[in-house]
Parts: C-alpha cells; structure tokens; sequence
C-alpha cells in the first residue's frame, strides 16, 4: 500500500505521511502483541476514511499512511496529526500505557537532506526497494563482478589513450588534465564524478544551471535546437558552448572524455550500466517522479539512454528509459547494452 500510495503522490503532488507506531526498549513481540493491536484499533478510530492503517512489520510495528496532505507543510501536518492521535491513544490507555509508545512521522516526498556521505533518503518509505536489493542479491554480485572485470580490462586497455589524452588537454588550456565534479549517485548519495577536462577553467556554470532548469522543465532553448543545424531530430543538449577547447571538443563528439569513469565503476562509486549521475542543482529542478531514476539502480556510464536516443530525448523520455531499464535489469540486460554501446559511440548521434 505504501509503494501505491508514493506513487500516487507522485503523479498528483500531494504530500503523504508516514506514521509507524511501536514500543520503546521492546524485548518481546509475543508480550507485546495483544497490546499493539489495542494500540492498532485505537489509531484506526482516529484516521479519515482516505487514510491507510494496518502493520508495517507483522506483529510488531503499526503504520498509517496520511494521504492528500496537498501543499501542507510537513512539520504542520505531522503536529496536526500526532495531537489529534496522542489525543485518541490517551482517551483509550491511561497515561504510562502511551508513554512507552514511540511515534515516529516519516514525509513524502522527502527532502533528501543531508551532506551526501551516506543514504539520504528515508529508508521506511521505501521498504519495496530493500526488498528488491534482498530478492537481486545474487543477480547484484554478478552486476559487480562484471563491473570489476570489465573496468579493470578497460583501464589497461585504454592507458595508452589516457596518456595520449592527458597531454593535449595539457597543451590546450591551462588547468588539471581531470575534471572533478560531485555527483549524485543511488539513494542521493555524493561522489566525485570523473572526466577529462573539456573546458577552461574558472568559468562561470551559469550557462549549463539554466539550460539544465529549461530542460527538465521541458523547455529546452530553441537555440540548442538541431532542427537549426540541418539535423532530423531535434537536440537537447548545449551545442555550441563557448567553454569547451578544441581538444574538449573532439573528446565529447567521441566520448573519449568519458573514460576516467572506468575508475569509478571500479571502486564501486558508478557501473558500467545504469542511469546517468545527476549534478546536484540538477536535483533541484527534478520533479518527484524524477528521482526514481537514482533510487532503483546504481548510475553508470552507459545505458538505455545512450543506445536509444542520447541527446535527442527530452528529459522525461530519458528518465522513462530509465525506469523501463531499472524495472527489466538483468545482467544480460547489461550485456545487450554493453554491446550496442560502441555502434552509439561510433555513430555520434547527439553527442556535443
């Protein structure tokens, strides 16, 4: 019910709340049953009709979803909501009964606050996905082990480029032959995203924040359009930006820029598949539906998005895609894409 309900939340923007009741110190379920279904009986008297109540862990924990809080804010809701509870659980028990209660509220959509070290997401309001990562464990290990090996290969392979590469952009500008930028990765964790640099240094990002706002929100700059360049199919991505050098370029018509990322899939940070990590002003701009694509899957270099349209998708397509590949993975999956990646490298479509 709850995965329904945050979905349904998505699709109409009103906020849910999620309220999970237990005892405080518990030692024992079976002592504690018959009085957490009192407790359960109490808190469903108390709810509206549209509200959802029933146990969130069998026997021990009981939830309630509070939905069509509309544009409410959080902290007043759960205030509302916890007086008018706390009041019918003290009418039902006597006092010390509610004391050893603990009420906990949990917000959707949540904030993702945090400082991006860890998982900055609400782990109770997403109990399907836990489960998912229990179910795909054994598949999981494979998708790592194939992102060990494939990088590790990749690296050694690609050295003779990385060197090649490292001096030109060296001759090209002044600044570091790498370009660090924190990305965001599953669940809104932060990491150190690696390329090689494109562009000049101490240049202003401005350009790429708002074009980044336009897209998402669906309206990319008619002057990044590809119609205006003779092309089929429009492109939504900045091409012709005025930081990018000579050799950066060359680089990201051919993805070359790309490859220090086979060092974050090899320490585990990124795979070789998966959705593409977000810059985190980006984040800022997602709607909610949006930030499935980083709770389902590990971000990669490459994915549907590459094979099957690149940059002449509109941002909802793309996310789209990557939903479709979160919902389907499989390891082969992973194989299949892995192998139409070069034909999409070679072609170049909507690559800037």
């Amino acid at each position: 019910m709850l995965c329904r309900e945050r979905k349904r939340s998505e699709r109409s923007r009103k906020h849910l709340l999620l309220m999970l009741v237990d005892f405080k110190r518990s030692t024992s379920r079976v002592a504690d049953k018959p009085m957490l279904e009192k407790v359960a009986a109490a808190v469903a008297s108390e709810i509206r009709e549209t509200d959802l109540a029933g146990w969130f862990e069998n026997d021990a924990v009981i939830g309630a979803i509070f939905t069509e809080l509309g544009d409410a804010q959080a902290a007043d809701a759960i205030t509302t909501i916890e007086a008018k509870i706390s009041a019918g659980l003290h009418k039902s028990f006597k006092r010390e009964m509610v004391d050893k209660l603990q009420i906990a509220f949990y917000a959707f959509p949540d904030s993702w606050a945090g400082d991006g070290t860890g998982r900055s997401v609400s782990a109770p309001l997403y109990p399907d996905l836990l489960e998912e990562e229990e179910k795909k464990k054994t598949s999981l290990v494979i998708k790592r082990a194939m992102d060990i090996v494939g990088s590790g290969m990749a690296l050694l392979a690609f050295s003779p480029i990385f060197l090649v590469l490292s001096l030109l952009v060296k001759l090209s500008s002044k600044g570091p032959v790498f370009f660090r930028q924190a990305r965001v990765s599953q669940y809104g964790k932060h990491f150190t995203f690696l390329k090689f640099r494109s562009m000049r240094v101490s240049n202003n990002d401005t350009i790429h924040k708002d074009y980044v706002k336009n897209f998402i929100a669906g309206k990319a700059d008619s002057a990044t359009d590809g119609q205006k360049h003779g092309q089929k199919a429009p492109v939504y991505k900045i091409t012709n930006d005025p930081r990018v050098t000579a050799i950066g370029r060359f680089m990201r018509r051919t993805s070359l820029d790309e490859l220090p990322q086979f060092w974050n899939v090899f320490i585990g940070e990124m795979s070789l598949v998966g959705p593409r990590p977000p810059i985190p002003y980006e984040l800022e701009a997602y709607d909610v539906w949006h930030r499935r694509r980083l709770l389902e899957v590990k971000p990669g270099i490459t994915g549907l998005w590459q094979v099957r349209g690149r940059s002449s998708t509109t941002f909802d397509e793309m996310v789209r895609l990557d939903l479709q590949y979160s919902r389907t993975w499989s390891p082969m999956l992973d194989v299949k894409i892995l192998l139409d990646t070069p034909r999409a490298v070679l072609m170049g479509d909507g690559a800037y």
